[in-house]
């Protein structure tokens, strides 16, 4: 009875490892209990061998997908169909005896590629089974279900081996559409057999060599030349690009040399910003002064402005925000402030006064005369009410070292102060003190100086100072722009948003 279901179409599941195989029965051997279809599939993709044998006991699942007519075994599910994995769809088993047959659903199998028919088409899946195919069919199922439980059923195969799989057997999915249309539309994308795809590669380098991009670029910007739509660059011209810290807006060129004094600089200093700013003479620099205070910029105020200015770069070198601070009052610093009885030791006063506003330990030493300057004696008495100490003899200098030393001991004129004793006996506390100096508004190069600076303040503009004045500083003490140019120079003030700005030698 085995030899009656020859030709039928199944479905073998082998399991996850093997997959599932559908084909037509070609041989089904009782005694060995093996299995073997010709022509089959796995996964859905046709195999290269033509007939595949299979064991009981690598066969988990088997469903009859068609049963052939008596002595027609392949008009149905010919050679054809069973390329498109479409068995004996609308295929008319048989008829019975009497003329009357049973309408049978056939199994969809999700595993093979499937023809998804159009709706008129649905009635035509339905398939005629005789009352004896439907009896032997109960046979075959019993026959089937005996075979697959049995033991030592073994697969062999015709020169057919795992290596020979296909890489992409992978079973479809159905896709869900009723719509018959699309069919010819999967069949003109993945309708082409798999051995007539080229074995070469394709050439990406050679086809992109084809494309000539400069005569392209070149058509479309004559094209919108004469059209007269071209608003932008040309397709070559690379749009410029700005940093974050730069300006997009055009501004007119830079020029670095904006102050200009009536008579060669014997020493240039530069800012920052790369802007020349000329040393002046001490002659000059006094005509200046004497200049600004006719209209206005009275001693007071320049004092009060050299104060401020220089208190605020003091300041900056004693720590700033990290030195002076609530949380750092016991550690406040201490300058010692070294004054001479001169308008220059007026200015150093007024310094200290605003440090020890600012909670700074001031210690002035000022030596005793009978009769100070007016503005010595304002600045003192103003100093006199905050928490500076004043001292007029070295002996109460402090013997260990201080944070700063503003030196403010020299004067342009009177340079008979250097032979007194107090004066020598203060420059050898200082240099035997080890602090750094500050010195404001310090004699020009060709006076030798006592003390030693590392940096050095200058008063609107600079002196020609030498090497010992250390780095120079630039203060801004208010002089107005067309006072300037009453004695000759051509300013244009290089301070920018600050008041006070280092100056490098040039």
């Amino acid at each position: 009875m085995a030899t009656d279901w020859l030709g039928s179409i199944v479905s073998i599941n082998c399991g996850e490892s093997l997959g599932v195989y559908q084909g037509r029965v070609s041989a089904v051997d009782q005694v060995s209990q093996t299995i073997s279809l010709t022509r089959p599939f796995h996964n859905g993709v046709k195999c290269l061998v033509p007939e595949v044998t299979f064991r009981a006991g690598d066969i988990t699942e088997l469903k009859i997908l068609e049963i052939p007519g008596p002595g027609d075994s392949r008009k149905c599910g010919d050679l054809q169909q069973m390329e498109t994995g479409i068995p004996g769809v609308g295929c008319q088993v048989g008829p019975s005896q009497n003329g009357t047959g049973k309408m049978l659903k056939k199994p969809m199998s999700s595993s093979a590629p499937q023809n998804i028919p159009r709706r008129t088409d649905m009635k035509n899946q339905d398939i005629i089974i005789s009352p004896q195919q439907q009896c032997s069919k109960s046979y075959m199922d019993r026959h089937l279900e005996t075979l697959t439980q049995s033991k030592g059923f073994r697969r062999r195969h015709n020169s057919w081996s795992s290596s020979s799989r296909h890489p992409n057997q992978v079973t479809p999915k159905k896709s869900g559409l009723k719509n018959g249309q699309m069919k010819s539309k999967d069949d003109e994308c993945f309708g082409d057999d798999i051995d007539e795809i080229p074995d070469t590669d394709f050439d990406f380098e050679g086809n992109l060599a084809l494309f000539d991009k400069a005569a392209v670029f070149e058509e479309i910007e004559t094209y919108e030349r004469r059209s007269g739509t071209r608003s932008r660059g040309t397709p070559n011209e690379k749009p410029a690009r700005y940093r974050h810290d730069e300006n997009i807006l055009e501004s007119e060129p830079i020029v670095y040399r904006r102050i200009v004094v009536p008579q060669n600089a014997n020493k240039e200093f530069c800012t920052d910003s790369g802007l020349v700013v000329p040393s002046v003479s001490y002659e000059l620099h006094k005509k200046l002064l004497s200049v600004a205070e006719k209209h206005g910029l009275t001693l007071e105020r320049r004092l009060e402005m050299t104060g401020v200015c220089a208190s605020q770069m003091a300041l900056s070198l004693l720590g700033g925000p990290n030195r002076l601070n609530p949380k750092n009052v016991h550690q406040r610093p201490t300058v010692a402030l070294l004054c001479g009885p001169h308008v220059k030791g007026a200015q150093g006063i007024s310094c200290g006064r605003h440090l020890s506003n600012h909670d700074v330990h001031v210690i002035l030493f000022l030596p005793n005369f009978v009769k100070m300057l007016e503005s010595i004696t304002n600045e003192l008495n103003l100093f006199s009410k905050t928490q500076g100490q004043q001292v007029s003899s070295v002996k109460d200098l402090p013997d260990t070292p201080v944070d700063l030393v503003i030196n403010c001991l020299d004067c342009h004129e009177n340079a008979f102060l250097r032979d007194q004793p107090w004066y020598k006996a203060v420059v050898d506390w200082a240099n035997q003190n080890r602090a750094p100096v500050l010195s404001i508004d310090p004699p020009i190069s060709e006076m030798e100086l006592g003390i030693d600076a590392k940096w050095s303040l200058a008063l609107g503009l600079p002196l020609p100072l030498g090497e010992r004045a250390g780095r120079v500083y630039l203060c801004d003490i208010g002089i107005p722009q067309k006072v300037f140019q009453e004695v000759g120079i051509n300013y244009h003030s290089p301070f920018g948003c600050k008041f006070v700005i280092p100056l490098h030698s040039t």
